[in-house]
Formats: C-alpha cells, structure tokens, sequence
C-alpha cells in the first residue's frame, strides 16, 4: 500500500521517534507533538489510516474506514493480461448510515482474507438507495448496464428489482425475507436461476420474539406486530399467523400492524398505546430498519416493551432485540461471491435460511 521511502529521510525520523508499524496494512505512524504522523512517502489514506490506529480506534471502527477508503480510491494499475474483477453492490441504506458501512466493510474484508485484493484483482462499486424505491430501479439498471461479474443485493426490493433486470448476472442476496415464497429463488436446496444467498427470517427465531417479550415484561397482554407487508410473502400474512398462534399460547392478544410509510408508524403504535398492557414486535424489513430511530423513540415515549429483529436497535435505544446476526450474513455473502467469481453457478448454490442468532438489550 505505501509508496517507497527515501530511506534517509525515514532513518531520520526513526531516530527521532518511535516509529510504530501495523505490517498487515503497510501503514506506519508516529507521534509529534500529540499529533498522529504517517512516516515520509506514505499517500493519503495511509495518512488517515495512521491517525486512525495512533488514535486507538476500535477494531470495529477501524476496518470500517479502511473499508471505505478502499471503496474510495482509484483503480490500481493491474497487471499485464489480469482482468479485474468487478462486484456491484445494491444497498437499502443512506451512504451515510454507519450501520451500512460497517456492512460493506465486512463483506469487503472477507473477500480480502479469500484472496481477493480489492482496488487490485476486485473493484466494488456500490449504490446506496435508501427505501427509495424507483432509486433502487435506477440504480439496478445502472449496475446491470455496468456488466459486473457478481451483484450483492441487500434486501427483498432490491433483488425483485434486479431478478427483472438480468436473467444473467450472479446475483448474492442478504436479508431477504422467505424469497421462496416470493417467488425469488425456485428452492432453498436450488435457486435454480441466478441468483442464491440468506434470508433474515427463520420462523422458529420468530416464536422466540413473543417468549423473550413475555419473559422480560410478564405484564404484557397484547402485543403489535410492526411490518411492512411489502416486503413479505403474501404481504406477510404467513408470519402474521404464525405469530398470532403463538400469542395465543402465551394468552397474548396481538395485533398486527402494517405500515408502508413514515406516517404510518407514528400512528399504528400511538393508536396501539391507547390501550394498557401492551409490548411491540417489530418484524425485519429495510423500510423498518431505515426508521429504527423513531420507532425506538416512540416505543420510549409510550412506554412499550418492544423486542426488535437486529441489534443496532438496541444501539439506537431499544430495550432489546433476538434474530439473525446480519453483519455475519455480509461474510457468508463474501464466500457466495467468491465461489462465483471462481466459477460456480447460483443456481447450485443452496440458500441459506440461517446464520447465527444474537440477543442484545440495553
């Protein structure tokens, strides 16, 4: 990564101070003056990269922003007669949601451990369409159009988006919700198309949300069911009635509570709150993810006990969450596409309806 050093200049500071060394990325650094300093010759993102490490950034935090300054810098030279590889990237996030940085800094790094030198052998190019649904058409149809080797789409619009756009480009899939009852893949065992990947919902996980609410609010007596419909099969009305049998069990009243735009959550949980003795449920999907922020708040405000799909809920405020571990897919993700570049077909590729399960609470 870094380029030569005139090597008198670099002994003149390594006299002066302590040079430290992270051997993995090619990165030096020193200190001056409390300052963070790369050693002479080192580019740009060597220098941030040092500040970075002499600062004492978390790991998680530093493979984040090698990641993005990676996905930032230009083409390097390959060599003669190499062919470049180029792995799109359709994402259901804002660019600047750090929750979906961390995402492409894990599936970037796992492709690095495969063997793959990103800006070298592979180029990532990513689109970040946030719940925008004609933005993610433009995009697909942009990455489609860029002739990539494999696309990764994160979440059920932008795999339907992009299934109608090739019937010839790989595509690896995460976080999407049943895509065989979709109608995205023709089985698990065998896509039997282009494209193979992980769903985020395995409906025993599901039953697991309703014991957990039970376990850590034992008061709770009715029970919302927060979901988009537009991201399930039949609108969600399988996992709807799973759930509700399963409240039934635990004499829990439920209700499900469907939303398709901002405006909807607000009033579904006040409607909801109206009521005593109530706790939340709130199902995986990227327009729900996307405002995890106000449905947090407004669980806090009226005072329900909710049990969110993911983890960075609870970072965000949430009392708790129970399900897949998604930054675990992104790597799995990285394997699939490995596999692809290498020459596998999707349509052999099993999907997997599971990774492993996290619990978090604040």
């Amino acid at each position: 990564m870094a380029a030569t050093r005139p090597r008198s200049i670099l002994r003149a500071v390594e006299s002066r101070h302590r040079v430290k060394q992270n051997p993995a990325i090619g990165v030096e650094w020193y200190t001056k003056g409390g300052t963070a300093m790369a050693t002479p010759g080192q580019g740009r993102i060597e220098r941030r990269v040092a500040a970075i490490l002499a600062a004492g950034m978390r790991r998680r935090e530093f493979i984040l922003v090698v990641a993005v300054a990676a996905l930032l810098q230009p083409l390097a030279a390959a060599r003669a007669g190499d062919r470049v590889r180029l792995v799109a990237m359709l994402m259901p996030f804002d660019e600047s949601d750090p929750e979906a940085l961390i995402r492409v800094a894990t599936f970037q790094q796992r492709l690095q451990e495969l063997g793959w030198a990103v800006g070298r052998s592979l180029r990532i190019e990513a689109r970040w369409a946030g719940t925008d649904r004609n933005l993610t058409r433009t995009y697909a149809r942009e990455l489609v159009g860029s002739a990539p080797d494999v696309i990764l789409a994160a979440g059920t619009p932008a795999l339907a988006v992009l299934s109608e756009e090739t019937r010839s480009v790989p595509i690896v899939f995460v976080a999407v919700p049943d895509p065989v009852g979709q109608g995205l893949v023709a089985s698990v065992a065998r896509p039997g198309g282009d494209a193979t990947g992980y769903a985020n919902l395995d409906f025993p996980v599901s039953g697991k949300w309703l014991e957990l609410l039970k376990a850590i609010a034992p008061g709770v007596t009715r029970v919302a069911l927060l979901f988009n419909p537009e991201t399930f099969a039949a609108g969600g009305a399988d996992l709807v009635k799973l759930l509700e049998e399963g409240a039934r069990s635990l004499s829990v009243e439920s209700t499900a509570g469907p939303v398709h735009e901002r405006g909807d959550i607000e009033r579904t949980i006040e409607t909801f709150a109206h009521q005593p003795a109530g706790g939340l449920l709130v199902l995986p999907d990227n327009f729900i993810n996307a405002n995890r922020e106000l449905i947090v708040a407004l669980a806090e405000r009226y005072r329900l006990p909710a049990i969110y799909p993911f983890r960075f809920f609870v970072t965000a405020g949430g009392l708790m969450s129970y399900g897949v571990d998604v930054i675990d897919m992104y790597r799995g993700a990285a394997s699939y596409v490995d596999r692809i570049l290498k020459g596998r077909s999707p349509a052999i590729c099993p999907c997997s309806s599971r990774r492993n399960s996290s619990w978090s609470s604040t």
